[in-house]
C-alpha cells in the first residue's frame, strides 16, 4: 500500500477533439471546456481547411464547418483563439497536407497576442503517409509532401523549439483495419522516412539531430482489446528507443523517449445500443494509462454518441469527466509500472516487437514508406486486413455486444429523442462563412497578396524552406485555398492507390453460404437484364476521405460477381454522374461520413435525372441520422445504410434487389 501523502505522477494532458461551424462558435466551446478542467486544446478543422480549399470552392459545398472549424485566413485564426493566451496553452492541431500553413497562421496569431514564439507548445500532426492510406486528406504527391514536412520540422526546431512539428499518426491505420503489427510497423517506417529526410536535408547540424528526435511525437489508437493494446504501446516504446539509438546515434535517453497522445477508437463505437460505448471508451483509455512506462502524454476521448452524429458539449464533458475520475480519484498515478515482470505482458510485447521489426525491414527493402505507398502495397495490405476483420464480425467469430451478439435491448433513454441526442450544424452556417470570406477578400491588400503568393511559388520551384514564404502569406491575408492552390500549380495533385483491386478474397463464396447465394442472385439478375455482369459505381462525393466502408463494399461486391467502378475519394456530384452514365451502371452507391449527405446526395439524384438516368437506383451509406435518412428516401434514394448495418454481404444482397426493383423484376430470396 502507498502513503496517501506520497508524491503522485502528474496526470496526462486532457483534451477534447473539438471544433465546428465557425471560429467564433469553436472559440466559445474551447473556453467552456477549459473552464471545466480540460488542460489542452485539440483542434478539429473542417475538411475544406484540411484539403486546402476555401469555403466557396465547389468541392467545399456541404462540408463547411461540418466535422471541424473552417479556418480560411489569419482573421479566422485570431477569432479561434481570442482570449486564449497561446503562450500558456498546449494546442494540438489535427492537420496534415496543410499543416505548414496552419502553423504559419497559428504562429502569426500568437505574435499578434504578443507571445514569444519560443514559448509556444503544441503539435501539428503533419503526417501525410496515413492520409494516403486511411483518411484521405492528402493534396500533393509523396515527394513534395515530404518536403513540406521536412521544411516544417527544420523551421520549428530552429525557431519554435517547444513545438512538436510532426505527430506521426497510426490512429487511422487501426480504423482502416491495421493489426497491431501493421500499426507499429507503418508508423515507425514513416518516422524513419521523415528522420532520414531531415538528417539528409542539411538544414540541421548533425549534433542537433537529438533535438529533432525529441520533438517527434506520435498519435495512436487504442481499441477494446486493452491487454494487447497496452502491449502494443510497450512495443512502440522499445522499438523507438532502439531505432533512435542504433540508426541515428541518439545517446540522450530523454530525447529517445516515446512521446505519444491518444484518442481511443471512434469508428469502433456502435450505433446499436450506443450506451455500451461508455464502457468501451473506459477500457480503451486503460490501455494507454495503466502502464506507467508506456503511458500516454495526452489523451482525448470520443463521446458515447459519435456513431450517431456530432456530440453535444454535454457529451464531450462526460468524456472529459471519465479522464478526470481516473486521474483524480483512483490511485493509478501513485505506483511504478504495475506490469513490469509480468511474463504474459513481456511475452506478448516481445512477439509484437519481433513481428513489427520484420515488417519494417520488408518496407525498407521496398525503398521505404513512400515507395511502399506508391506501389500500393501498404494500402492493399490494410484493405485486406480490414476485409478479414469484417468477415470475422459477420461470421460472429469476433463479437460486438449489441451488434452481432446480445442484440435484445430495452429502449434507451439516451436515444429516446434522436433529434436532441446529437448536435447539428445549422445548414445556413456555410453561407455565412462564405459571406465572411468575401468581406475578408474585399478588405485586404491584393497587391501584397499577389506578391506573397508569387514568392511562395518561386521558392516552391526551387529548394528553399517554404515556411518563411508561408508566414509572409499569412501576414498578407492569403486564404487557405490560395496557399494550397499556389503549391498545386507547382507540385500538382495526387490520386492515391485505392487498394481495392489488389485486395484478396476475404469471404469465400462456399456452396450454400450467404455470399454464394448473393453471387447467384447477381448472376441471375444480370442474365435477365441481358448483360454480362451487374455494374456498381461506388462514389465518394465531397471531401470526406474516410474510405474504409466504401472500399469494403467495393471488395465484397467484386467478390459477389459485380463489375465495380471505384475511382477513389473527393469527387464532385457531376463527376460521379458522368461516370455512372459513361459506364452504364446498374446502381450508384454513395458513401459519406462527414455530414454533407443532405446537400450532396440530392445533387447527385437531380443530375442523374437531368442526364436521363433517373431510373438508376442510388443507395447511400454513412453516419446518417434517422430524420436525414427519411428525407433522403423521400428524395428518391432507394436505401440508406448506417453503421448498424454491419453485414456487408447483406448490403450487397439488398443492392441486387434494388436493381431488380428498378427494373420491375421480382425480388429474390437470398439465404442469410
Amino acid at each position: 500500500m502507498t502513503d496517501m501523502g506520497a508524491k503522485r505522477d502528474r496526470p496526462w494532458l486532457m483534451r477534447t477533439y473539438a471544433g465546428h461551424s465557425t471560429a467564433e462558435a469553436s472559440n466559445e466551446l474551447y473556453r467552456r471546456n477549459l473552464a471545466k478542467g480540460q488542460t489542452g486544446l485539440s483542434v478539429a478543422f473542417d475538411l475544406p481547411t484540411q484539403t486546402g480549399y476555401d469555403p466557396d470552392h465547389i468541392l467545399a459545398r456541404g462540408e463547411v464547418g461540418r466535422v471541424g472549424v473552417p479556418v480560411a485566413h489569419l482573421g479566422d485564426m485570431r477569432r479561434l483563439f481570442q482570449d486564449i493566451p497561446l503562450d500558456r496553452m498546449n494546442t494540438s492541431m489535427t492537420i496534415n497536407a496543410t499543416a505548414m500553413w496552419l502553423l504559419a497562421l497559428y504562429r502569426t496569431a500568437a505574435e499578434e497576442q504578443g507571445a514569444d514564439p519560443a514559448l509556444l507548445q503544441g503539435t501539428t500532426q503533419n503526417d501525410i503517409v496515413k492520409e494516403y492510406l486511411s483518411r484521405g486528406t492528402y493534396v500533393f504527391p509523396p515527394e513534395p509532401s515530404l518536403r513540406l514536412i521536412t521544411d516544417t520540422i527544420t523551421y520549428a526546431v530552429n525557431h519554435i523549439p517547444k513545438w512538436n512539428p510532426i505527430n506521426i499518426c497510426s490512429y487511422h491505420l487501426q480504423e482502416a483495419g491495421a493489426t497491431p503489427v501493421q500499426e507499429i510497423a507503418y508508423a515507425m517506417s514513416t518516422a524513419i522516412t521523415v528522420l532520414d529526410a531531415v538528417r539528409d536535408s542539411g538544414r540541421i547540424a548533425p549534433e542537433r539531430l537529438g533535438d529533432v528526435v525529441a520533438r517527434i511525437s506520435f498519435f495512436v489508437n487504442a481499441g477494446v482489446r486493452f491487454v494487447e493494446e497496452m502491449c502494443k504501446m510497450r512495443a512502440f516504446t522499445q522499438i523507438w528507443d532502439r531505432v533512435t539509438r542504433e540508426r541515428y546515434g541518439i545517446d540522450n535517453p530523454k530525447q529517445r523517449r516515446f512521446r505519444y497522445g491518444v484518442q481511443v477508437n471512434s469508428l469502433g463505437l456502435t450505433e446499436a445500443q450506443p450506451e455500451n460505448n461508455v464502457q468501451r471508451i473506459v477500457l480503451e483509455m486503460l490501455a494507454v494509462t495503466l502502464s506507467r512506462d508506456a503511458r500516454a502524454r495526452a489523451v482525448q476521448l470520443p463521446a458515447w454518441n459519435e456513431a450517431l452524429g456530432l456530440p453535444r458539449p454535454w457529451d464531450q464533458q462526460w468524456s472529459l469527466r471519465i479522464q478526470q475520475v481516473l486521474a483524480e480519484e483512483s490511485d493509478l498515478l501513485e505506483y511504478e509500472d504495475i506490469f513490469n515482470g509480468s511474463h504474459v505482458i513481456e511475452a506478448r510485447t516481445g512477439e509484437l516487437v519481433e513481428a513489427s521489426l520484420a515488417e519494417m525491414k520488408r518496407i525498407e527493402e521496398m525503398g521505404g514508406t513512400m515507395a511502399a505507398v506508391a506501389s500500393g502495397y501498404l494500402k492493399s495490405e490494410l484493405v485486406a486486413s480490414h476485409a478479414r476483420r469484417r468477415a470475422r464480425i459477420e461470421s460472429g467469430e469476433e463479437k460486438i455486444v449489441g451488434v452481432n451478439s446480445y442484440t435484445s435491448t430495452e429502449p434507451s433513454p439516451l436515444t429516446a429523442d434522436l433529434d436532441t441526442a446529437i448536435m447539428t450544424v445549422d445548414p445556413e452556417n456555410e453561407a455565412r462563412v462564405v459571406e465572411a470570406l468575401k468581406r475578408w477578400r474585399a478588405e485586404r491588400d491584393e497587391t501584397a497578396v499577389r506578391a506573397a503568393l508569387d514568392e511562395l511559388k518561386r521558392v516552391a520551384e526551387g529548394t528553399g524552406n517554404l515556411m518563411n514564404p508561408s508566414l509572409a502569406c499569412a501576414r498578407a491575408g492569403v486564404n487557405t485555398g490560395e496557399w494550397a492552390g499556389a503549391l498545386r500549380e507547382v507540385f500538382g495533385e495526387y490520386r492515391a492507390p485505392t487498394g481495392v483491386s489488389g485486395a484478396p478474397v476475404a469471404v469465400a463464396a462456399e456452396e450454400g453460404g450467404h455470399l454464394a447465394g448473393v453471387r447467384r442472385s447477381a448472376a441471375a439478375t444480370a442474365e435477365q437484364l441481358g448483360t454480362g455482369r451487374l455494374r456498381l459505381l461506388v462514389g465518394k462525393p465531397g471531401l470526406d476521405g474516410h474510405s474504409n466502408g466504401a472500399e469494403q463494399i467495393a471488395v465484397r461486391a467484386r467478390d459477389a460477381g459485380f463489375e465495380v467502378i471505384y475511382q477513389g475519394i473527393r469527387l464532385t456530384p457531376e463527376q460521379i454522374v458522368s461516370a455512372a452514365v459513361a459506364e452504364d451502371v446498374h446502381c450508384v452507391g454513395l458513401s459519406i461520413l462527414s455530414g454533407s449527405h443532405a446537400e450532396l446526395v440530392p445533387d447527385v439524384l437531380e443530375r442523374l435525372r437531368a442526364a436521363g438516368a433517373g431510373d438508376i437506383p442510388v443507395v447511400v451509406g454513412g453516419i446518417i441520422p434517422a430524420a436525414d435518412a427519411a428525407e433522403l428516401r423521400a428524395a428518391g434514394v432507394a436505401a440508406v445504410f448506417t453503421p448498424k448495418d454491419f453485414g456487408i454481404t447483406d448490403i450487397i444482397g439488398r443492392i441486387v434487389n434494388e436493381i431488380r426493383t428498378a427494373h420491375k423484376l421480382d425480388p429474390l430470396e437470398v439465404p442469410s
